[in-house]
C-alpha cells in the first residue's frame, strides 16, 4: 500500500483559505480571549475586530489547541486514509502549542512527525507549504520535514511594530525588553531568531523605519528565486505600498503573498505592525 501522508498546521501559519484547500493542509485554530469571549484565530476573530479591541484597550490574550484538539485532528486523518501525518507549527519558544501537538502525536494511530518551525505567520506558512509539495511529488513524511526544515533555515522575518507595548505584555520579546525603556524616543525593527523575538535596530522615525524595513528585505533577497509574504495589522496602505517596491526591487521573486496577520499574532504586536518574510526557495 502506497504511504499516505498528511499535512497538518495550524492558524498562526496564515495561509490563505485557497492554498489550504489547494494543497488539503489541515489547520489547527489558537484561542483568543477578548473580554473573557474565547474566538477561534482566523474564523470567528476578525483582524479588525482585534485591532479595535487592542486600541481601545481590552483584555486580549491567547492559548494554545489542547491535545485533544490535536488528536481529533491526526485520527481524522488517519480514518481518511493518511499513513503518516507531518504536523508543522509556531516556534516552541512562542507557544505551547508544539508542545499540545507532540502530546498528541505519542498515542496517534499512525506516526506523526511533530515539526517545530521556529517562525510564525508565513515564516511558518512558507515551511508547510514546502512539506506539502514534497509530499505531492511523492516525497515521504521524513523527506517533507527535511524539506520544512530546509525552508525554516533560510527563512528570515522582520517587522516593524508602532510600540513595543503589546509584546511587553504578552513576554513575548525575550532580549528586546532592553528596547522597552527608549520605546516612546524609538521606532523598533526586530527579527524572528532561534525562534524568538529579537530587537534587530532602532530608527527614530516610523517612515524611516519602513524604509530600513525594505532594505533589509532586498538584501536578504538577493538575486535567487525568493518568495516574499508582507504582513500587517491595521496598516493596509503600508503594506501594500511596500509590497509594490519590493515586487520592483527584487529581480528573482517567484511568490509575493500580501495578508493581514491573525488575532494570535496581532495580540502580541499590536495595530501598524508590518512585517517581511523572506523565503528563498
Amino acid at each position: 500500500m502506497a504511504s499516505t501522508v498528511a499535512i497538518i498546521t495550524d492558524s498562526t501559519a496564515y495561509l490563505p483559505a485557497a492554498a489550504l484547500a489547494r494543497h488539503r493542509i489541515t489547520s489547527v485554530p489558537l484561542t483568543v480571549v477578548i473580554g473573557g469571549e474565547a474566538l477561534e484565530d482566523g474564523t470567528e476573530l476578525s483582524a479588525r475586530r482585534l485591532a479595535r479591541a487592542l486600541q481601545q484597550r481590552q483584555s486580549v490574550t491567547t492559548s494554545r489547541p489542547g491535545p485533544a484538539v490535536f488528536a481529533d485532528a491526526y485520527r481524522a486523518a488517519a480514518d481518511a486514509g493518511a499513513t503518516a501525518i507531518v504536523s508543522l507549527h509556531i516556534s516552541a519558544e512562542i507557544s505551547g502549542t508544539w508542545d499540545a501537538a507532540t502530546v498528541a502525536g505519542r498515542d496517534a494511530p499512525v506516526p506523526v512527525h511533530v515539526v517545530d518551525s521556529g517562525g510564525v505567520a508565513m515564516a511558518l506558512g512558507f515551511c508547510v507549504l514546502a512539506a506539502a509539495q514534497t509530499v505531492e511529488a511523492g516525497g515521504t513524511a521524513e523527506e517533507a520535514v527535511a524539506a520544512a526544515v530546509k525552508r525554516a533555515e533560510a527563512t528570515r522575518a522582520l517587522f516593524y511594530v508602532d510600540t513595543l507595548e503589546h509584546l511587553r505584555r504578552g513576554g513575548r520579546i525575550g532580549a528586546a525588553q532592553a528596547l522597552v525603556g527608549s520605546a516612546l524616543a524609538v521606532k523598533p525593527l526586530l527579527e524572528l531568531t532561534g525562534g524568538r523575538i529579537e530587537p534587530l535596530e532602532k530608527v527614530r522615525t516610523a517612515s524611516r523605519a519602513i524604509a530600513r524595513l525594505e532594505e533589509l528585505a532586498v538584501e536578504h533577497c538577493g538575486t535567487a528565486p525568493v518568495d516574499i509574504a508582507v504582513h500587517h495589522l491595521a496598516a493596509a496602505e503600508r503594506a501594500g505600498g511596500l509590497a509594490e517596491r519590493l515586487a520592483d526591487r527584487v529581480p528573482g521573486l517567484a511568490e509575493l503573498h500580501v495578508s493581514e496577520v491573525g488575532a494570535v499574532l496581532g495580540a502580541h504586536t499590536g495595530p501598524g505592525l508590518l512585517g517581511v518574510v523572506v523565503s528563498p526557495r
